[in-house]
């Protein structure tokens, strides 16, 4: 991949500026607006600078740790010196990962925290902290309670590292009392309580029949007032109204799924748990290949199918976090899409059915799933509920396509009266013809030469 030049949108300038001006602040910001660029540029800037000495550690959830930052610095011209190295997979891998003396930046999956505190012990070298999704952290309770891994970073968080970066696109997806554990990482419970039981006295009390917590009248006011100087947040002001933010969620394929696609496009042939499955023109050959991309694939012509990979479904469930709650519409386009998916969400509604649709009329539901051909003009009111749609299963037809982005399009936002941006997360295959139908339904290129090119057999001869 050619690196690119960065040119940052306004709001991009704040996320640096505001990363580099605080020692511990946070950056409310949803997933596509630019969030890790932002930060991978202050970082460098940072360290050129000499105000950071030594490497910077970024938490993130497993996939993007792995994937995410590190190709985010691949991908520009101005960061693609900067090697990020992962601390994942089993422990000689993470051992060898902590060696890298070249690494300008580590990153490592929450899950790994107590490991990794523990292991390194009083020689921790990162003195520069970004907790991606940092509302994993919102469950740290000081003196007990609270998960796991956050308890493990909170003993080195204010003792041996001088600075900390909050990334979010929902603070407070159940609520303002998800604001505490992550606030006290920026400044040890100065603006919230030094503990949650203070926290909790100040701004809540006993929800109905002593059920759960509920914020007093005044809270949600004080609580925003109280933390403001630490956040910059990013809304709809800076991102407009008009048009959807797109993202690309680029996942490789596992390297057993990849020998597949290779063989069914390079051969028409593929064999997979003892079938043997044979494309028999160029139009079905396309189909495979689209199916193979998404994680599963025909083996015989009653219908049934085989689970290739999940890297999908993986990066999808990255989504439907960073929504904290709300929910996310989701496209799919084969049987096998749509039975992965529920297998995957089991409480996701199929707005496809009467009954799905019903529910998600009124706002139930994390995930929506929906085939573009049934998502036509006779479905309207999802915008009163969703603003994010994620395209699972990619296909060629781009009035489909557009169908599905209107049903909660600016249009209809503003139609219900949402002052708010539509994100649109196209989770793309990496090398497969999945990159060739997002470049169709752009727009830069006619169905014809993108057939041609992705059926000549040879589109992947110079990979290894």
């Amino acid at each position: 991949m050619t690196p690119r030049e960065y040119l940052p949108h306004p709001y991009q300038v704040l996320i640096g500026d505001h990363e580099a001006e605080l020692a511990r602040g946070g950056v409310w910001a949803a997933m596509g607006t630019g969030k890790t660029v932002s930060t991978l540029t202050t970082l460098d800037g940072l360290q050129f600078a000499g105000e950071l000495d030594g490497p910077f550690l970024v938490l993130a959830p497993k996939l993007v740790a792995e994937k995410t930052w590190p190709k985010e610095a691949a991908k520009w011209r101005h960061l693609c010196h900067m090697e990020i190295q992962p601390i994942l997979g089993d422990l000689g891998a993470r051992q060898r990962a902590l060696r890298n003396t070249n690494a300008a930046g580590f990153t490592v999956n929450y899950e790994q925290l107590p490991w990794l505190v523990e292991t390194l012990g009083d020689a921790w070298p990162f003195r520069f902290v970004v907790a991606d999704e940092a509302t994993r952290l919102k469950s740290f309770r000081l003196g007990g309670g609270g998960g796991r891994r956050a308890k493990a970073i909170a003993k080195i968080a204010h003792r041996k590292i001088d600075r900390w970066v909050n990334l979010t696109g929902t603070p407070s997806p159940n609520g303002l009392q998800d604001l505490w554990g992550q606030t006290w990482f920026l400044d040890a419970g100065e603006r919230l309580g030094r503990t949650f039981g203070a926290f909790e006295q100040r701004w809540f009390r006993q929800g109905y029949n002593g059920y759960g917590l509920e914020p007093l009248p005044f809270a949600q006011e004080q609580i925003e007032d109280a933390v403001r100087d630490l956040h910059l947040t990013i809304g709809p002001e800076w991102l407009g109204v008009d048009k959807p933010v797109e993202n690309i969620i680029r996942v490789e394929l596992p390297p057993k799924a990849r020998a597949l696609y290779r063989d069914m496009e390079r051969e028409m042939f593929m064999a997979l748990g003892g079938h043997e499955i044979e494309a028999f023109s160029a139009a079905a050959r396309t189909i495979k290949c689209l199916q193979l991309a998404n994680g599963a694939a025909y083996i015989d012509d009653a219908g049934n199918w085989q689970e290739v990979h999940d890297a999908k479904l993986r990066a999808l469930e990255s989504v439907v976090e960073e929504a904290g709650g709300a929910p996310v519409l989701v496209a799919y386009h084969f049987k096998s899409d749509l039975a992965r998916l529920q297998r995957a969400f089991p409480h996701a509604l199929n707005v496809g059915t009467s009954e799905g649709l019903d529910r998600a009329l009124k706002g139930e539901g994390r995930v929506w799933l929906g085939h573009p051909e049934s998502m036509g003009h006779g479905v309207d009111g999802l915008q009163e509920h969703c603003n994010t749609l994620a395209i699972f299963g990619h296909w060629w037809a781009l009035e489909s396509y557009q169908q599905i982005v209107e049903r909660i399009g600016p249009t209809r936002q503003k139609q219900a009266g949402k002052n708010r941006p539509v994100f649109v997360h196209h989770i793309v295959a990496a090398d497969t013809v999945d990159e060739l139908v997002v470049a169709r339904r752009e727009g830069k290129r006619s169905v014809q030469d993108l057939l041609l090119e992705a059926m000549k057999g040879s589109r992947y001869d110079n990979l290894c």
